[in-house]
């Protein structure tokens, strides 16, 4: 597929600049750049892998021709990430069921369980057994999986597991070619480099501390919803990314080390054995995560012809917003790009299954 380059306004050539453009500025003003309106979204609660309560907005057009589903970053809600809100606008009006979920130890999930999170580990069978009840509701398939940063590795997870429950059990209601694949915006990928880059980074350390205000906040909603779950010493001690997984989230999946959990849990591995289409768009100068990372991408990509890689100049961490030229050479009703990138891949990917 030939994908239309992408260039920010002059003033968003920086990735930095651009990321704290979109967390600053867009996402208060993100309404006016779109004309479709919000889905008519009906709440469900489905459940995910070990019994886990899912909160999830779903919203079914007439005639779809396919669902998406999706989740966010570390941190936030359905209520407050309105760059998943912003696509499941854009997807409805283009004929997509919706489903949009907080993932584990976020909003209303929380409320709703105490479990916490683990990167992928879990969250990529959530994705699977939401899809098969989504199905059960009239979502049709083909189903595909988004997210961005750390969303986008859950999405990436989805597919690994999506292979391994589709085979394992008979009861899921959904088949393995009912899952059209994965296209994910700026997805972590190595979190041990990423994390060790952004707190040795002049500005990446303020992006981190930010963060690890929200996971301990996070961490102290579901104390108080659900008493006696989490230890409030170890909360009072997760001062940092790396110190909420180490008091809170590896002991509980058994790892001995966030070490050996970011290891495990990391994307960049998975990459060479998906098997179903993958869209993957990535920044250059995306400042959360270690540039080293880049070659590695390139060349996992490179061996394995079910994933596309959209490696842009600039971007930011989840920006994309395109300037004026920009927007009419990729012929985009709006300034998202990389929302555009993946409707337009769906579609495309749509088309062939007709096709064939």
């Amino acid at each position: 597929m030939c994908y239309p380059s992408y260039s920010p306004p002059w003033f968003l050539q920086n990735g930095i600049v651009q990321t704290v453009y979109t967390a600053l500025w867009a996402s208060r003003h993100w309404e006016r750049t779109t004309q479709n309106p919000e889905p008519p979204y009906k709440e469900q609660i489905f459940t995910g892998a070990k019994g886990v309560p899912i909160f999830a907005l779903v919203a079914i057009p007439k005639d779809a021709h396919g669902t998406i589903v999706g989740t966010y970053g570390i941190t936030g809600d359905l209520d407050n990430q309105w760059y998943l809100r912003l696509l499941g606008r854009k997807a409805y009006a283009q004929g997509y069921a919706v489903v949009l979920f907080d993932w584990r130890a976020h909003g209303k999930t929380a409320q709703l369980s105490p479990t916490l999170t683990s990167d992928g580990l879990y969250e990529g069978e959530d994705f699977v057994r939401i899809a098969a009840s989504a199905k059960a509701i009239g979502c049709p398939g083909k189903f595909w999986f988004t997210g961005y940063s750390l969303g986008g590795q859950l999405a990436l997870w989805a597919l690994k597991a999506a292979v391994e429950v589709t085979t394992e059990d008979a009861d899921l209601g959904l088949e393995d070619s009912e899952i059209g694949g994965s296209a994910v915006i700026c997805p972590s990928l190595d979190s041990r480099r990423s994390l060790q880059f952004l707190v040795t980074h002049p500005v990446g350390k303020y992006f981190e501390k930010a963060i690890a205000r929200q996971l301990k906040k996070l961490a102290w909603q579901i104390h108080d919803a659900h008493p006696g779950t989490i230890d409030p010493e170890a909360i009072e001690r997760a001062n940092s990314i790396w110190g909420f997984d180490d008091e809170l989230v590896i002991s509980r999946l058994g790892f001995p080390t966030v070490e050996a959990y970011y290891d495990v849990s990391s994307a960049l591995s998975l990459l060479p054995s998906l098997s179903k289409p993958t869209l993957l768009i990535y920044a250059e100068d995306d400042p959360f995560f270690d540039p080293a990372i880049i070659p590695d991408l390139q060349a996992a990509c490179a061996k394995n012809p079910a994933i596309d890689l959209l490696l842009t100049h600039d971007g930011g961490h989840v920006g994309y917003i395109s300037g004026q030229n920009c927007q009419r050479q990729a012929q985009d009703p709006d300034q998202w790009w990389a929302w555009n990138r993946i409707l337009d891949w769906i579609d495309q990917q749509h088309r062939k299954c007709t096709d064939n």
